[in-house]
């Protein structure tokens, strides 16, 4: 199907604008809302801090080692953790805090390392990518990238599904349609596999989007996975850059990629650049990082206006990652470090740090206590 795509106007220069939302009243203190926050961090720890007070409440100790790739389950109950080895899968229950499985792939002298994973809506079963190598006696042979299929019951590996055309995929990301019947292949292209004998009914390639445009290139994921909650089931809404046909310069843009009817909405917002995007609570906006040496910018994106309608350098640190608040008040910087830090997402002022007792090594999730509304 055609996507439905505007060339908006670029608003980029200097630091402009128009406000959609405004800050809490002077004198009252602006927290994210009323919200958990969870985030994985050296030793074998998953932090439990409350949004609105910004303490730790708790914690959930990894019994796998270091948590490193932090995948939070679409019904909000689960993670699944795999360790920094790359080799070991936890099933995190979150209510009860307690490890209720875990397991890993790797026997005698091969070693399995998983890249991904994602869990079926039932919780039955993951589906991986996974590469093993195996020592040999003067040498050691790296296998395949598998697709496979891990039956959490029997604990065992029941299919692995060939690729397509025979043509082997390092990356990329996974994600079940809502009602779990379809499995899809996140990269530069889209692989669609039907989910009872998990053959291939569709393929996507987003390359060839919008006839007259070069290549395109689509920002999947981010330090330990990607986060949907605050997008609609079926739905992602994610950052790609296309080619200018005639000057053949990178263009950036935001697209709203609607799975299930395989269709997208993209505007353009500017020149390409390295932008961490986190969409808000409300859908109507997203908040993006521009993060290079010697500059640090806050962007605030507004879908209805679709262009960019503020961005302001900071003092920022290397390494960082964006996330936005529950009630999209406040952003969170985070990554390389102990702390998590608290600016004004209206006005990108630094408010405060949150201090943890380790360096952080996974994704950070913010989980509303209230699914976010459905976008109008």
């Amino acid at each position: 199907m055609k996507p439905r795509m505007w060339l908006a106007r670029l608003a980029l220069a200097g630091v402009a604008t128009t406000w959609v939302f405004a800050a809490q009243q002077t004198g009252s203190r602006l927290t994210g809302g009323n919200g958990t926050l969870y985030i994985g961090g050296y030793p074998n720890v998953i932090w439990i801090i409350d949004e609105a007070s910004e303490k730790v409440i708790g914690t959930i100790q990894t019994k796998t080692g270091i948590p490193r790739r932090l995948t939070l389950s679409r019904d909000l109950k689960r993670f699944y953790n795999i360790d920094a080895t790359n080799e070991h899968v936890e099933i995190i229950d979150i209510a009860s805090r307690t490890t209720v499985d875990s397991f890993r792939l790797t026997e005698g002298d091969k070693r399995v390392r998983i890249a991904s994973l994602e869990p079926d809506p039932q919780h039955r079963y993951l589906m991986m990518i996974t590469k093993a190598a195996t020592k040999l006696r003067d040498r050691v042979e790296i296998g395949p990238s598998q697709l496979q299929q891990f039956d959490l019951k029997e604990r065992k590996i029941t299919r692995t599904v060939p690729w397509p055309d025979g043509q082997e995929r390092d990356q990329g990301n996974l994600m079940f349609s809502p009602d779990g019947k379809l499995l899809y292949f996140l990269a530069n292209e889209t692989l669609i596999f039907e989910t009872e004998k998990f053959t291939l009914v569709d393929k996507w390639d987003l390359s060839n989007f919008e006839d007259g445009l070069g290549q395109v290139s689509v920002s999947f994921g981010g330090f330990g996975g990607f986060d949907t909650v605050n997008d609609e089931p079926g739905f992602l809404t994610t950052i790609l850059t296309v080619e200018d046909p005639v000057q053949h310069r990178r263009i950036m843009g935001v697209a709203r990629i609607n799975l299930v009817k395989r269709d997208l909405e993209f505007h353009t917002i500017g020149p390409a650049g390295g932008v961490n995007f986190v969409l808000a609570p409300d859908r109507k906006r997203a908040f993006g990082l521009e993060s290079a040496v010697g500059r640090y910018q806050f962007w605030t994106f507004d879908f209805d206006q679709r262009r960019v309608i503020s961005r302001m350098e900071f003092d920022g640190r290397p390494r960082m990652s964006l996330k936005s608040s529950s009630n999209g008040r406040v952003l969170y910087i985070y990554n390389a470090g102990n702390t998590i830090d608290l600016y004004e997402a209206a006005t990108y002022k630094y408010m405060r740090s949150i201090t943890l007792d380790g360096d952080v090594t996974t994704a950070f999730y913010v989980v509303p206590r209230q699914s976010p509304p459905t976008r109008r």
